[in-house]
């Protein structure tokens, strides 16, 4: 029976890989109007090691990701926040944003479908609406013009020291 459920839950999540890899290309054509950045992972692996660059290449190249373009800002959330690329992190990343006051179509469509496909990770979805509420907001500054900015100094500005730990952060 652990092995049916098992069997389900990694089925549900492997449909909201599906939709999130289906549904970026189309609404990133449809509403994201922005230049993309002129930077590659490459670029970003040269910056200084305590860099939000630098972090920000490290993340990519962990993942064997690039950039994706007019989105790469997603990424950076990740990033800031701590966040890894597993679904329910996906949809908590979503949720803490949602928190922090970022409105957009894809994010309730992720928050939607995220609560109803995986309602058994509610709690920690909720949890991080919670710190994204109560953290210093962060989901509309220019991250291209901070990724000569120390990581620490960043997160530092963002977080408190409890959200900080409740987010399993290094607190510098």
């Amino acid at each position: 029976m652990n092995n049916l459920l098992k069997i389900f839950k990694d089925k549900r999540k492997q449909l909201i890989v599906w939709l999130f890899e289906h549904s970026q290309r189309i609404y990133t054509s449809m509403f994201k109007n922005h230049q993309p950045w002129q930077v590659s992972k490459a670029d970003l692996l040269k910056y200084p090691k305590p860099s939000f660059g630098r972090h920000l290449g490290d993340f990519l190249d962990e993942n064997n990701f690039e950039l994706i373009p007019k989105v790469e800002r997603h990424d950076c959330y990740h990033v800031l926040c701590g966040y890894s690329t597993k679904v329910e992190d996906e949809i908590a990343l979503q949720c803490l944003c949602y928190g922090n006051g970022k409105r957009s179509p894809y994010l309730y469509g992720a928050i939607i479908l995220g609560i109803a496909i995986l309602p058994d990770y509610y709690k920690y979805y909720y949890k991080s609406f919670k710190t994204g509420k109560t953290a210093n907001a962060f989901h509309h500054y220019d991250y291209q013009k901070l990724l000569h900015v120390s990581i620490s100094d960043f997160r530092n500005a963002i977080f408190t020291k409890h959200e900080l730990l409740t987010l399993n952060l290094n607190i510098a």
